[in-house]
């Protein structure tokens, strides 16, 4: 049994209460209470709880486990999602339950195959494999059912930025592995005192492992630094509508004239020559349909080309890009209709200087908000839906389906590619990498976290969209409705290549809750990195933990018997 000494085993009820302290410990390490810090501690009373568990049989071990996970899991969730009660009681109750089961599948695994009384694994190999198998079950939960991987522990190093660059490796999800590699480690090493020397060889190897990830964040940003780049100038325009549910409270008229207040207000305040070579504005800013043919032919509303012509108007010329529904449509002598049976995207739209339209369709739908599976056999779901929702299901969205990155240029004739992403989909790095592309690039994220009010919900998406960044090495330029509108550098950072202020949006008082507008401006490195992870996508994470999972099954059966 390695070098695990068996200590006093803590009392039955203790293993309940540890469970839970460690998933308070991780629903404490998010906004809106940011300790951090907490990433290299909170898992370690959930496995000492875990590695206590005995019982006569493998499977009673794994039920024990799988409860005590379980317990802490609906804990870290309900903790975590509490801000879903703006819009769903319901919601806020049922996806911690379902989440939880994926800490409760690890705490499975940490009380068989992955106990150090049952496995002759040496102690760093087995907290190796506790690490690969919580990753690879992080990641799981952010592909079943389209996923929701939202909060992963390696969020938390968000702001610990040399440690944060290593998510170029293996995606954020490499940076929840690590994290509980070293408490497996440590904890291990704390109970397996009776041999110091294995002991202090354990803790010295994870010190050594510690200083190279640290290496790895400093030459990663030098390295980035030192890319010739050309620098983009971007206006982000936020109004702050208010909104109930899916309701926005302002009409669509008034929607249109504020972009046109806020806009021309920002860039009256602009110095001479810091004329933007683009202009955001966030997902759904125009309530009037594209309507498109199959054949490119377009169309908007009256109101909606009328406020995009004001903006432009006395102005240097720049790229407008925003969020709108695109409705596909056919031509009929000369006027444009909405096509029997025709598809409606949540539709990112760049209008160029020149009028020229190009469209993404977003791809990952919220489920209940943009589409609800099985609605036509199933009508009762919209029952639910408006009692939820406070309003009538309009209909859902269709996703969309293609993978080529959208361009637009720069004052100076630079064209740069455009990772698009729309709402949620800047946590989904999956879907984001498949935009990458040769040349330089920039994620552009157009959202509204508007139907969260001024919860948490915010400050969580932003913290998980900014890995998206560092993963691709790729600058970001994201603009929001109600949330964070701020713009990344590759490596993360938030701070203005050359004033190093920090690039977010917010009002006097530091809140990001406000309208404005706010001119940012990025260097696009004109042959940005490829990354690990821009190459193998998810590919690493899962081999990682289907061979943790793996080794430590060999290891096990060749260990103690039942």
């Amino acid at each position: 049994m390695g070098i695990f000494v068996k200590s006093k085993q803590p009392p039955a009820w203790l293993k309940w209460p540890a469970a839970m302290l460690s998933g308070g410990l991780v629903g404490l390490m998010f906004a809106p209470f940011n300790a951090t810090f907490l990433v290299w501690i909170a898992v370690i009373p959930l496995l000492y709880a875990i590695w206590s568990v005995d019982a006569k049989t493998a499977k009673r071990r794994a039920a024990k486990g799988f409860a005590l996970g379980y317990l802490g899991g609906v804990i870290a969730f309900g903790i975590e999602l509490f801000w879903l009660t703006e819009v769903s009681t319901l919601g806020a109750v049922l996806l911690p339950l379902y989440l939880a089961i994926f800490w409760g599948m690890f705490g499975a695994f940490a009380a068989t195959l992955g106990n150090p009384r049952r496995s002759r694994a040496k102690p760093i190999l087995l907290a190796l494999y506790l690490g690969a198998v919580w990753g690879g079950l992080e990641w799981l939960r952010s592909w079943l059912f389209t996923g929701f991987g939202w909060n992963g522990l390696g969020i938390a190093f968000h702001d610990t930025r040399l440690i944060a660059q290593s998510a170029d490796l293996l995606g954020v999800t490499g940076l929840s592995m690590l994290a509980v590699f070293f408490q497996s480690a440590w904890l291990y090493s704390a109970q397996s005192s009776a041999n110091k020397t294995t002991a202090a060889r354990t803790l010295g190897i994870t010190a050594v492992i510690l200083a190279v990830v640290i290496g790895y964040g400093f030459w990663r940003i030098q390295s980035e630094k030192k890319r010739v780049a050309v620098p983009l100038k971007a206006l982000l325009v936020q109004l702050n509508i208010p909104q109930e549910a899916s309701q926005r409270l302002w009409d669509g008229l008034k929607v249109n004239l504020s972009y046109e207040d806020e806009t021309a207000k920002a860039m009256e305040s602009l110095k001479p020559g810091d004329a933007p070579d683009w202009v955001l504005w966030p997902e759904s800013a125009l309530g009037g349909e594209i309507f498109r043919t199959s054949d490119g032919e377009w169309g908007e509303w009256e109101q909606n080309t009328s406020t995009i012509l004001n903006v432009r108007r006395g102005y240097p010329p720049f790229t407008i890009i925003y969020g709108s529904n695109e409705i596909e449509a056919e031509s009929t002598e000369g006027q444009l209709y909405r096509k029997n049976g025709g598809h409606v995207y949540n539709a990112l739209a760049i209008r160029s200087p020149e009028n020229d339209l190009q469209t993404f369709h977003k791809h990952h739908l919220v489920i209940f908000g943009e589409t609800i599976p099985f609605i036509d056999s199933m009508p009762w779901l919209k029952k639910i839906y408006a009692e939820q929702a406070g309003a009538e299901w309009g209909g859902s969205f269709t996703p969309g389906d293609s993978f080529e990155p959208l361009t637009a240029q720069t004052s100076g004739g630079q064209e740069i590619g455009i990772i698009p992403s729309i709402c949620f989909e800047d946590t989904v790095p999956r879907l984001n990498r498949r935009f990458v592309r040769s040349g330089p690039q920039v994620i552009v994220n157009v959202t509204n976290d508007g139907w969260f009010g001024e919860s948490q919900a915010a400050d969580q998406h932003f913290n998980n969209a900014l890995f998206r960044a560092i993963e691709l090495r790729r600058p970001m330029l994201r603009c929001a409705n109600t949330g964070v509108s701020a713009a990344l550098d590759s490596t993360g950072s938030l701070l203005q290549p050359l004033t190093g202020k920090r690039q977010v949006l917010t009002d006097a008082t530091g809140s990001h809750f406000t309208s404005g507008g706010l001119l940012t401006k990025v260097m696009v490195p004109l042959n940005p990195a490829t990354t690990l992870y821009a190459t193998i996508g998810d590919w690493g994470i899962i081999t990682v933990a289907l061979a943790g999972f793996i080794l430590a099954l060999v290891s096990r059966q060749q260990g103690v018997t039942d």
